[in-house]
């Protein structure tokens, strides 16, 4: 099959539609930063500012225990059901039980840390107002609508929600005394955004809850088991960063580094996450029916995303102070610096992206599981001892690292499963 023709107008069309949605959410939630940081960060300081992003750090990994990679393997089973209803409320029913059984544990053992542990006991309130992220994540079936590639749906819910949210921080927060209500209204916001997902869930696909039997929710956790171990050791070396520069340093630096980190994220997810989420379950139906085809797809779609980062970076760079005085109100040199050398370990992360989606694509979730399992036993005690000797530019260049790693790890991987599906 010629290059040209590797793409239907068909998929074009259907991929492009779920691009559009995922991208006007993420503008959203790019934009709006930009406009709420820098009142934030006057109003409520750049200490508050620190403490409110360790508080976030710490429960981002109850959001991976409550999403147990079902963002990824649910979502590419619910695309290879179709429209079988039976199978669809089994997998639905099976997989919210689920989650909704983890974010109970989660928060029993928020309450512990709360309880047993100093440092979290003397803001105990900022972390439950926090959890309630937990929550609305739990709540809304986003994996449901990848998967149905109904991603319009998740747009128009949250980009309502983000800004009636927005609106909210700058009529309710105006002192230092009010920074609860930052974690409080994201909390709020969130549970909202569930709960009407989970409206449109079942209103628009007539969805029908229905109690599981262990072996079906049994069946679900061992589905997901490798990714989510696999998204498990990817958080060990990206959350754990400002976590651990929380841990080490003190809530200012914490707030200097979350800053710089959430940038950086900004530039590689946007609008890169997007279009991988909208490209995942159509390439998945495609490998199903041609290997081959689907390998090209990927090696074609990853050179351009590539392209776009060589591109793209290089002005980043330059332009940083710019960036870091836009989205802080003030060009922190810190933020500046540290921003910087986190675009190295963008362009890693851009460079290797679909490549490692690729991997369960091929079903390869044992060895997806092993790569960044790998990464996270190196990473993770190099990003606290590099934390330890250069503060926070010790979690940048920990970044750096093992990103570099996982990338030429996973390319090596891939080239070898392109190699077998061409019969080379």
């Amino acid at each position: 099959m010629s290059a040209k023709h590797i793409v239907t107008h068909k998929e074009k069309k259907v991929v492009f539609g779920n691009f559009i949605s995922l991208t006007s959410l993420q503008s959203i939630n790019y934009i709006l930063p930009l406009v709420v940081l820098p009142y934030l960060i006057r109003i409520i300081g750049m200490e508050k500012f620190g403490l409110i992003a360790f508080a976030q750090s710490l429960v981002q990994y109850f959001l991976i225990v409550t999403d147990y990679g079902f963002s990824l393997s649910a979502t590419r089973t619910i695309s290879l059901i179709g429209e079988h209803k039976q199978k669809t409320n089994e997998l639905f029913s099976s997989v919210m039980t689920v989650k909704l059984i983890f974010s109970s544990i989660s928060f029993l053992i928020l309450c512990g840390l709360i309880f047993f542990i100093p440092k979290f006991k003397a803001d105990w309130l900022v972390y439950i107002l926090s959890f309630g992220s937990v929550i609305g994540s739990t709540l809304f079936p986003v994996w449901f609508f990848q998967g149905k590639e109904k991603m319009n749906y998740i747009a128009v819910v949250n980009v309502i929600s983000g800004l009636v949210y927005a609106v909210c921080i700058f009529i309710f927060i105006n002192s230092p005394e009010d920074f609860l209500l930052v974690p409080f209204l994201n909390s709020l916001f969130s549970v909202t955004s569930g709960i009407f997902g989970l409206y449109i869930a079942f209103k628009k696909f007539r969805l029908e809850f229905i109690f599981q039997k262990y072996d079906s929710i049994k069946r679900e956790l061992k589905t997901g088991w490798d990714i989510f171990i696999s998204i498990l050791s990817i958080n060990a070396y990206t959350t754990t960063r400002i976590f651990a520069v929380g841990l080490l340093t003190n809530n200012v630096i914490t707030g200097y580094y979350s800053l710089a980190e959430k940038i950086a994220n900004y530039i590689q997810t946007f609008p890169l996450d997007s279009f991988t989420r909208a490209v995942f379950p159509r390439i998945s139906n495609v490998f199903l029916k041609n290997k081959q085809r689907a390998t090209a797809i990927m090696y074609r779609i990853q050179d351009g995303i590539t392209l776009g980062f060589v591109i793209s970076l290089p002005i980043a760079y330059l332009i940083a102070p710019w960036i870091i005085k836009l989205a802080c109100g003030t060009a922190y040199q810190e933020v500046v610096l540290t921003l910087r050398l986190l675009l190295a370990a963008v362009f890693f992360v851009g460079a290797n992206n679909f490549k490692v989606q690729f991997l369960l694509v091929c079903g390869k979730q044992d060895l997806y599981a092993k790569i960044h399992i790998g990464a996270a036993l190196i990473g993770l005690p190099l990003i606290f001892l590099l934390i330890y000797h250069f503060s926070y530019m010790g979690a940048a260049l920990a970044t750096i690292l093992t990103e570099a790693g996982v990338f030429i790890v996973t390319s090596i991987a891939v080239e070898k499963l392109a190699r077998k599906f061409s019969g080379r």
